[in-house]
């Protein structure tokens, strides 16, 4: 898993999140008190931007995405400078309202419910993707279904994904994408055309299920392990990638294009120390390429994965309780590892 020695380059959803805690999800026609609301970065490439650099500083990461000139947008340009992303590249357009989130979670199941606007995201365009001067290492891109240019048709590209994915590959990029948890028709329209221009793939049970027509989840929710392995080798068929990732709350698997199978069981969190599960998925994507950055076998990166979503659910925003590596790990290990996973 070499050439990630150079860095990362995340692209695509950048907004502000308005982190909103109430006690439980309302009913509709009914009313709820906000319990507490926290402002901070959201998004697949802010996310995993401020994840990696927490998670090992000496890492250089840049960003591509677009936001509007308001205070919103200032809020993300501060973020970039507080965690030292390079923001060259992060566009501005005076004429666009930032992508801002309202990021509802219920305190009595931990649940969550995004409701956004995505103008700035939603003109996002190739146009906007220089990756001159930029060192080549691994390019992070997402979300589809949250950018209405990207996700439509470009210059004969299927969608505007695939149009950026290559011109990254052009450019001497690694691939990988962020997928959200959007309807599975939705996902395979998107997502599908871009397999073949990813080196990378890491998802959840649901996405993983969705873009392979496998049912990878039983009637109560629960994963299907077996399900998610059959599913992520049908994926990794479809496209180019030399490895397909997919987590899950007991654990992860990890599938190379050579056949190869490694399992990760998951951390034993206990339930009361889970504030919030915003942004799980981004840091458990940024601790495994962290760990393959740092050249770290295929099964210890799983685990500092699993360490780094660990660390993420202490705080109800995405990236708030995200701390070093070596700290993840030490956190890690003192709550234990759950079973070995069973395939």
């Amino acid at each position: 898993m070499a050439g990630l020695q150079n860095g990362f380059v995340t692209g695509g959803t950048w907004c502000v999140d308005y982190n909103i805690t109430v006690p439980s999800w309302p009913r509709e026609e009914s009313a709820t008190r906000i319990q507490s609301t926290l402002r901070r970065g959201g998004g697949s490439a802010c996310n995993f931007a401020v994840d990696m650099r927490i998670l090992a500083p000496d890492v250089p990461v840049a960003t591509i995405s677009l936001r509007g000139a308001d205070a919103d947008g200032d809020f993300l340009a501060d973020v970039c400078r507080e965690h030292g992303i390079d923001a060259h590249r992060f566009h501005v357009d005076p004429g666009l309202t930032t992508h801002r989130t309202m990021a509802f979670t219920a305190r009595d199941n931990g649940k969550r419910t995004h409701v956004f606007e995505a103008e700035s995201s939603d003109h996002l365009t190739p146009d906007h993707f220089d990756f001159t001067g930029l060192a080549p290492g691994l390019f992070h891109l997402g979300l589809p279904g949250t950018h209405k240019i990207l996700d439509a048709p470009w210059d004969g590209d299927p969608n505007g994904w695939v149009t950026v994915l290559k011109k990254a590959r052009a450019a001497g990029f690694q691939t990988n994408m962020e997928v959200m948890t959007i309807s599975p028709e939705a996902i395979r329209q998107t997502v599908t055309p871009c397999l073949e221009h990813l080196d990378y793939l890491v998802v959840n049970d649901y996405e993983i299920g969705a873009l392979s027509k496998v049912d990878t989840l039983s009637d109560d929710g629960r994963t299907r392990i077996k399900a998610v392995i059959e599913a992520a080798r049908l994926v990794l068929a479809q496209g180019r990638m030399k490895l397909v990732v997919v987590h899950f709350p007991e654990g992860a698997v990890a599938i190379r294009d050579t056949g190869e199978l490694t399992t990760q069981p998951s951390v034993n969190v206990q339930p009361d120390t889970i504030v919030g599960t915003n942004g799980a998925g981004d840091a458990f994507a940024a601790g495994f390429f962290c760990g393959l950055n740092k050249e770290l076998s295929l099964a210890a990166s799983l685990r500092l994965a699993h360490a780094s979503a660990t660390a993420s659910l202490r705080s109800v925003d995405t990236y708030g309780a995200m701390v070093t590596m070596q700290e993840c790990l030490k956190l890690a290990e003192q709550s234990g590892w759950n079973p070995p996973i069973e395939t």
